[in-house]
């Protein structure tokens, strides 16, 4: 084969794959912007219906069997059914939460503040990687690690009554939501990732994990007022 038919080659298989990473980028922002919505409105009816707290364990464990079913029919007709169970789940869930912010001194400024860092920093991160193009891969290890850390600290936060290690381990959670936000952002951009729908999960939980802990923080900072 010439020179010129391989730049030719290289050329066409370069502009492809753009165009593929596009296209799963803008399915993946416009399904991610329907679930955001269903999620806040799921959020909305446990709030006036006024929703109680659901067991921890519950509800771990169907947020993992529904993650598991995502993951198996990701590429099937249930894939979207399932990931609007799976974001209305989530939303129902943060509605007690939501609802002891809004019943506390300044809880709706406390809500949209955390509604808005949250807007801010994930367009933010999400644009930075998007238009550099960068390669956010070298971060797995160090994201996956504090995970761990931070989920063996919730464990021996459930049996310690100690309001400073909440405050902690939700700090060291927004910061790793907005690790995640470059990593999977630049997973997609990259190629690594390219079904819009597990793209879509990746980047509601890595948002999900930013606005609850935002508004964890921001909610003990204002009932100390």
């Amino acid at each position: 084969m010439s020179e010129e038919r391989v730049i030719a080659a290289t050329t066409t298989a370069t502009s492809e794959r753009g165009i593929e990473v596009s296209k799963v980028l803008r399915q993946t922002y416009l399904l991610l912007g329907m679930t955001l919505a269903f999620s806040a409105a799921m959020t909305a009816v446990a709030v006036n219906v006024g929703a109680q707290p659901i067991n921890w364990i519950v509800s771990l464990v169907v947020m993992i069997g529904l993650l598991f079913a995502l993951q198996a029919k990701r590429n099937s007709v249930m894939a979207l059914p399932l990931v609007f169970a799976f974001t209305g789940w989530m939303g129902w869930s943060l509605g007690p939460m939501v609802a002891m912010v809004l019943g506390s001194a300044g809880g709706s400024g406390i809500l949209f503040n955390a509604t808005a860092g949250t807007a801010i920093i994930f367009f933010a991160l999400s644009a930075y990687a998007v238009t550099t193009g960068r390669d956010f891969s070298f971060l797995r290890g160090f994201l996956m690690t504090g995970l761990i850390v931070c989920l063996l600290a919730m464990v021996a936060a459930f049996f310690m009554n100690m309001p400073a290690l909440h405050l902690a381990i939700s700090g060291a959670l927004i910061l790793l939501a907005s690790g995640f936000i470059l990593f999977d952002t630049s997973n997609i951009v990259n190629g690594g990732e390219t079904n819009y729908v597990m793209a879509t999960v990746s980047l509601y939980i890595n948002i999900y994990m930013l606005f609850s802990n935002l508004l964890a923080i921001m909610g003990v900072m204002g009932s100390d007022d």
